[in-house]
């Protein structure tokens, strides 16, 4: 029997009472922690599993000759990578940034230097110089040579369902993580999530055996409009009210689900005007089901302590190194740190 969380609470002496169910708390590094080091890079996986983390969050894309990279964005961001030089003389994809993924061969992407500059507004991120894209299967083989068999990886399926044009095919991309997990051997440690919930499905239909976590941004969900979503792999939101969890539940293999924490999606508790969107009632109907709630992506102390006390499973956020210190001082149980072996 699972026995869910419940708020951490003030005792009357001072400091934190844990409830003992509440000391294992989902800790996700996202993108491998980009408040640290330079975002989905190798480095910055390995500083977080030697931090401590529960889980390593991260994107997949896939390329014109179907290899499957690590990286958020479906289009080549000018902000993170610049070109160096065409793969070969006289290239007329070249230059590459700015070009989608799935347009572009691994060879062309390996190129590019995604590491030329620290990321705008993370100031205590840890710029990997030259830094290349890697394949899922770099990180894969990373977890294993840290022998981090407690490290969950959660590899998000980036299928651009609002524009599927701008991402490689929904059964073709999905096929290939898949495949990529399967011949890795340590697919009792990841998770699958989407905000494509098509992808989902698809995932479940290839492996019926991998927890899934549906994401949403609210707006996803296309409340009061008719028609399904996109998103929704032929769901209607509005057959369950507008209601996330009852929609999310009935997709088979979903475990968890992913909501953004509130809006703004950077805002945090006392701005004016900043709302949460997870709730205690949403957390209450979730658990009820036997779901996880864990919000993306959350990186203000006293905002993730708000969601703690609300009694999230988890949260998903750039520093993790923060969080985790939230977590000590509260007296829950820390993930295990693992050092390379």
């Amino acid at each position: 029997m699972i026995a869910w969380p419940t708020a951490a609470q003030a005792s009357p002496g001072g400091g934190w009472r844990v409830p003992p169910q509440k000391t294992h708390f989902d800790l996700q590094a996202h993108r491998g922690g980009l408040g640290m080091t330079t975002e989905e890079s190798l480095e910055g996986f390995g500083k977080a599993m030697r931090l401590g983390v529960t889980t390593l969050e991260l994107d997949t894309h896939v390329t014109k000759d179907r290899k499957v990279v690590v990286n958020h964005d479906r289009q080549v961001s000018a902000q993170k990578c610049r070109d160096t030089a065409p793969a070969t003389p006289g290239d007329p994809m070249y230059p590459y940034v700015g070009k989608y993924i799935k347009d572009l061969t691994l060879a062309q992407i390996k190129t590019m230097d995604c590491g030329y500059q620290r990321l705008p507004g993370f100031p205590e991120q840890e710029q990997i110089k030259g830094f290349r894209m890697v394949e899922l299967k770099d990180v894969l083989d990373l977890v294993k040579s840290y022998h981090a068999k407690q490290v969950k990886l959660n590899i998000e399926t980036k299928v651009e369902a609002g524009a599927p044009e701008q991402t490689a095919p929904r059964e073709l991309f999905v096929r290939r993580v898949y495949e990529e997990i399967h011949a890795s051997g340590i697919e009792d440690q990841v998770t699958i999530q989407s905000f494509d919930w098509g992808a989902l499905k698809e995932m479940h239909r290839l492996a019926p055996s991998y927890p899934l976590v549906a994401l949403t941004n609210y707006d996803f969900l296309q409340v009061g409009r008719p028609g399904a979503s996109p998103w929704l792999g032929g769901i209607d939101a509005d057959d369950y009210d507008g209601d996330f969890v009852r929609a999310a539940a009935t997709i088979a293999g979903v475990r968890a689900l992913s909501p953004v924490y509130g809006f703004p999606q950077n805002g945090k508790i006392g701005d004016p005007g900043f709302r949460f969107y997870v709730s205690k009632p949403m957390i209450s109907a979730a658990h009820a089901r036997g779901l996880k709630v864990v919000p993306w992506t959350c990186d203000d102390p006293a905002t993730v302590e708000a969601l703690i006390d609300m009694g999230v499973d988890g949260v998903i956020t750039d520093y993790p190194n923060r969080v985790r210190q939230i977590m000590a001082d509260r007296g829950m149980r820390l993930p295990k740190a693992y050092d390379p072996r």
